[in-house]
């Protein structure tokens, strides 16, 4: 492995000089046209031809060795988080890098460059498509809203955007390195989902003083609907790892008026796409029984979010392996942990083998004030050559390793048509209450409904 792994380290300058400048010029999803530009031009000096989705961030290109053999994908994220409160954010957007992408997309040039080296394809079979993603991070949702309102973006989500998009097209299996503050790399069994919530209570404004009994209280209903899912929480399995965390959005306009409109967003996550769904469904329950139970409307909107993510044993055992050239065996661990955040790689791990361990570099609580990228030479120097070792350990011998991989893969969804058809179905935008004029209350909440 040590041709690969030097390979990268000729790179190290190049490599730290990029995480230096995507931390410096942190842009959210769907506008990191910053980074694209940084990292596309040095793609091209190195002789990459680039694949660009033109209406947003991101592309993909690939590394043919001229050998038969599996096509693996390596991504790396361009986006950021937005934290006010983080002494080097943007101070007009508040997009900072609290979790590491920036380490992340430095690596992927880093494992570009490496490739690029003369001979350093000569034992590999197959091809690598490499891949810098926008928008991983589920955050801005009224934004990405109206991108998909416009046609712009059908998904919320780079990956399976690019998904859709055919961006992948050819490509059997996935894996990408996340920052973390762990030393060295290791590898959970995998990680939550998610559907994304839009939630409307919908009341009547009258004087709150004078006459509240004309009114009806649209933030009440609201509160009657939080507190009604959180009578829910007994009845979610530990194992299935539902996670429901509402945030008010607009809560009532003046003091002294009823509130008459409040909207509220919220995730419901979980550890498969089957308990996502069954937990989704009793929130709408009792978010929709909240209304009905003052008089008020409530309109929701269910949005696919991200598939659960399963990394795949094949690979990671592939990744371990190479981590364990770079650094020490006490610093490669497989854990037997169950993430309960949600990343879109778990899209990739729906329809392929894919893997997401972690490396160590970054210091401080992710997606917090005090997250910072303190030992970059880890989490981009070191995380490029695990990477790069681990394509060489995957495509060496006529890509055996990454044929095995195959083999005993076994995907959740046969075809992506089948996956997209799973997710699509979480679709929901209507009013959920019907009021008839013989006093029936009924809640409609089939997950196919469209907008009244």
């Amino acid at each position: 492995m040590n041709k690969y792994i030097a390979a990268v380290e000729k790179h190290r300058e190049e490599i730290l000089s990029a995480e230096e400048y995507l931390w410096s010029h942190p842009q959210t999803g769907y506008n990191e046209w910053l980074a694209h530009a940084y990292l596309a031009e040095r793609f091209e000096k190195a002789g990459y031809t680039l694949n660009r989705p033109e209406d947003i961030p991101g592309f993909v290109t690939v590394l043919d060795t001229g050998r038969p053999g599996p096509r693996i994908l390596v991504l790396g994220e361009l986006d950021s988080l937005v934290c006010f409160e983080h002494p080097e954010c943007d101070r007009e957007t508040g997009a900072v890098h609290a979790c590491g992408h920036c380490a992340q997309s430095a690596a992927l040039l880093g494992i570009a460059l490496a490739l690029k080296e003369p001979g350093i394809l000569d034992d590999l079979s197959g091809s690598i498509c490499l891949c810098a993603v926008p928008a991983e991070e589920l955050i801005e949702l009224e934004q990405r809203d109206e991108l998909r309102r416009k046609g712009v973006i059908h998904y919320f989500g780079g990956k399976i955007e690019y998904l859709y998009r055919g961006c992948f097209d050819g490509c059997d299996m996935a894996f990408m390195i996340h920052t973390s503050s762990a030393p060295g790399v290791g590898v959970s069994q995998g990680g939550n989902g998610c559907v994304l919530k839009r939630i409307e209570y919908i009341g009547k404004a009258a004087h709150a003083g004078g006459s509240p009994d004309l009114g009806i209280n649209a933030l009440y209903a609201a509160t009657q609907g939080m507190n009604s899912v959180n009578a829910l929480r007994e009845t979610f399995r530990d194992g299935d790892h539902i996670r429901f965390h509402p945030i008010v959005t607009a809560g009532g306009a003046v003091v002294n008026a009823i509130p008459a409109y409040v909207s509220m967003e919220s995730y419901v996550r979980g550890a498969t796409i089957e308990a996502i769904r069954k937990a989704n469904d009793s929130v709408n329950r009792a978010l929709a029984a909240s209304a009905a139970a003052i008089g008020a409307q409530v309109h929701i909107r269910d949005i696919p979010g991200y598939a659960p993510l399963i990394n795949d044993t094949g690979l990671t055992d592939a990744i371990l392996d190479a981590a364990r050239e770079v650094f020490p065996e006490e610093q490669v661990t497989r854990y037997a942990s169950w993430d309960t955040g949600c990343t879109d790689m778990g899209d990739l791990s729906a329809v392929m083998p894919a893997a997401q361990p972690i490396v160590g570099g970054a210091e401080g609580l992710g997606h917090g004030a005090d997250y910072r990228i303190t030992d970059p030479e880890s989490a981009c120097v070191k995380s490029a050559a695990v990477q790069t070792a681990a394509l060489a350990k995957l495509m060496e011998n006529g890509a055996a390793r990454a044929k095995e991989v195959l083999k005993n893969a076994k995907p959740r969804f046969e075809s992506r048509e089948a996956y997209f058809a799973a997710i699509d179905a979480f679709q929901m935008d209507r009013d959920v209450v019907a009021y008839e004029e013989n006093g029936d209350v009924t809640l409609k909440l089939g997950r196919t409904h469209t907008a009244d």
